[in-house]
């Protein structure tokens, strides 16, 4: 293993520790107001940005941009080549900037969201932003390793956007091979099932890709469940009605959060240990964020929260 890869694992596992952890996400989900919240974040790795955010919004927003600022600096410290392994890991930041972009609350440059910076990592970000209009974005995602999304509405920009992240996922990154699978179920029951739209072909190619014929093509949610494979027969075997592809959702990180756990563990340093520190790291900021709006609402959602983390 080359000295790079040594420095790389030894800082991601560092970076691990630090985070607040499903303990900590408690005592914040209990506070009874969102600035008692920020106040315990204080003292978290999470003060970087999010000692000068304003509302929930901002405050959950500060917490994603910390952790992919944690990201980035790991990435600085993987040997040549080695940030290709975490590029598509944060691609919903990307994702997420193209939300704010076709945001209707935002039509004016000066009344959008910054985007999130993402340096090194990102995948086309720079190209994106230039694009104007909804047919401009969807032409730079087909020039891009993003691909064409199939269509140039928001939802498809945006599903085809996601969609090809859990592709690129689990071809670049063998060790979250099983969550891109599960996530590409996840996406392609909500628009199926609950929503009831048929996916753009390049959507659709994608989700065969990662989820074999049947499953895309089938006529009903039991259908489609019974003919995944079994990263995400397991996550939905006891979602029994798509109402129920939220308990999913939660399932899907929990069972990030133990993967990343075990990969952190190994002996080994290489790339399964920064995989599993990317896992460990992306899961604690989803808690903070699920533990600040229940400060948000005064503390009322301790319950929920324990159930969910």
């Amino acid at each position: 293993m080359s000295a790079g890869w040594v420095a790389g694992a030894v800082r991601a596992r560092a970076l691990a520790v630090r985070c607040p952890g499903a303990a900590g996400a408690r005592e914040i989900a209990a506070c009874s107001s969102l600035d008692e919240a920020l106040r315990r974040l204080a003292s978290t790795p999470y003060i970087k940005y999010t000692r000068e955010a304003a509302g929930l919004s901002g405050a959950q927003r500060a917490v994603s941009a910390t952790l992919l600022w944690h990201l980035r600096v790991l990435a600085g410290w993987l040997p040549r080549g080695g940030a290709r392994l975490l590029v598509p890991l944060v691609s919903g930041f990307e994702v997420a900037n193209v939300v704010a972009r076709l945001s209707p609350e935002h039509p004016e440059p000066e009344g959008r969201v910054p985007p999130y910076r993402l340096g090194a990592l990102e995948t086309a970000w720079r190209r994106l932003d230039q694009a104007a209009t909804p047919a401009e974005l969807r032409a730079a995602l087909a020039a891009s390793p993003w691909g064409d999304p199939g269509g140039d509405t928001p939802w498809a920009l945006v599903t085809g956007m996601r969609m090809a992240a859990a592709w690129r996922t689990a071809l670049v990154v063998p060790q979250a091979r099983d969550w891109a699978v599960a996530r590409a179920a996840l996406l392609t029951a909500r628009e199926l099932f609950v929503h009831g739209r048929s996916l753009p072909a390049p959507v659709r190619r994608d989700a065969t890709r990662l989820l074999g014929v049947g499953a895309p093509a089938a006529a009903s949610y039991r259908e489609f469940r019974d003919g995944l494979p079994a990263p995400a027969r397991r996550l939905l075997a006891d979602v029994e009605e798509p109402a129920g592809l939220w308990r999913a959702e939660a399932d899907w990180w929990r069972t990030v959060r133990d993967d990343g756990a075990a990969l952190l563990r190994d002996g080994r340093h290489g790339p399964g240990v920064v995989v599993g520190a990317v896992a460990v790291l992306s899961v604690d900021a989803w808690r903070v964020r699920a533990a600040l709006e229940s400060a948000a609402r005064g503390g009322r959602f301790g319950e929920v929260f324990d159930a969910l983390a």
